[in-house]
């Protein structure tokens, strides 16, 4: 019960950011007729991103990504066993909100849009990918520190509206060049479903290096040295 209860927030949480924006994509597609183009789209997963972090924070710290999973890891505020445990229920929460949109939408919108699955453009290489993620990522992570993290970013209670607004304009800024993902668990529902696996592996390795990045950096530079109380589970 000590390690399901935030498991099943963990599930939850990433089912909430991964409906609303696999749903959000083919919702822009011709067969389904909705016309609310990249800024939905951004909208879509940053709204869900907030309200997910704000209802489930409190149990499980509000991962719903492999990536911020492991920037965790790498600074010590989550052991091993839980961080393995968080990442399979973050697997699970985006490959059934994947399921469900594929059940919902028609099977036109469905192979359009490719079920929703972050994949680059045709231009861009596999270093652009990398590095648009790797940034991404970066931020997304420089701002779970900053607003939830930090004592004195969560004295300002803007955690999850910070966390999911980074997700809206990293979209804005990357989801043409990327998809923007930022998130492997968010790419591996989809992937699942499709069994369409090209280019999956860089949505692991970038957003998983950006996030370690970025938690090293805010752990070992930027943030005061924190009582063990405050650390997360």
């Amino acid at each position: 019960m000590k390690t399901l209860r935030p498991c099943l927030a963990e599930f939850l949480g990433t089912f909430y950011l991964c409906f609303a924006g696999i749903a959000a994509i083919l919702c822009n597609t011709p067969s389904v007729g909705g016309n609310s183009g990249l800024l939905g789209i951004a909208l879509a997963h940053g709204l869900a991103l907030s309200i997910a972090v704000n209802v489930f924070g409190g149990e499980s710290g509000a991962h719903f990504n492999p990536a911020v999973t492991c920037g965790f890891l790498a600074t010590g505020r989550i052991k091993p066993n839980r961080a393995l445990a968080y990442v399979a229920a973050q697997l699970l929460g985006a490959t059934t909100a994947a399921g469900f949109c594929r059940v919902i939408f028609p099977l036109e919108a469905v192979m359009d849009a490719k079920l929703g699955l972050p994949l680059p453009a045709p231009w861009a290489s596999t270093g652009v990918v990398l590095l648009a993620e790797f940034i991404m990522t970066y931020l997304l992570m420089t701002s779970i520190f900053g607003t939830a993290v930090d004592d004195r970013g969560q004295a300002v209670k803007i955690g999850g509206f910070g966390i999911g607004l980074t997700v809206a304009f990293d979209i804005l800024a990357g989801g043409a060049v990327t998809g923007a993902s930022m998130n492997p668990a968010r790419s591996f529902g989809p992937a699942v479903e499709l069994m369409y696996w090209e280019w999956h592996w860089a949505y692991w390795v970038a957003p998983i290096a950006g996030a370690s990045a970025a938690a090293l950096v805010y752990e070992h530079v930027l943030l005061r040295p924190l009582k063990a109380v405050n650390r997360l589970p």
